[in-house]
């Protein structure tokens, strides 16, 4: 694999920061949520934000 620039690098971490700060809001957005429905939404918004976030921190090793 090829060596990341340091602008690459600082935007992936950038990203990553991201997709947690999404995660970590939409968690708490689903804690808070009475309606089943959109604290399912929340709750796969924030896996899907996890998800993208584990799929991101790959590249830096």
């Amino acid at each position: 694999m090829a060596t990341l620039t340091q602008v690459e690098l600082q935007n992936l971490k950038h990203l990553i920061s991201a997709h947690d700060t999404s995660y970590q809001k939409f968690n708490t957005y689903a804690s808070q949520c009475v309606d089943p429905q959109i604290k399912q939404m929340f709750t796969k918004a924030a896996q899907d934000s996890l998800n993208t976030k584990q799929k991101l921190l790959t590249f830096l090793n």
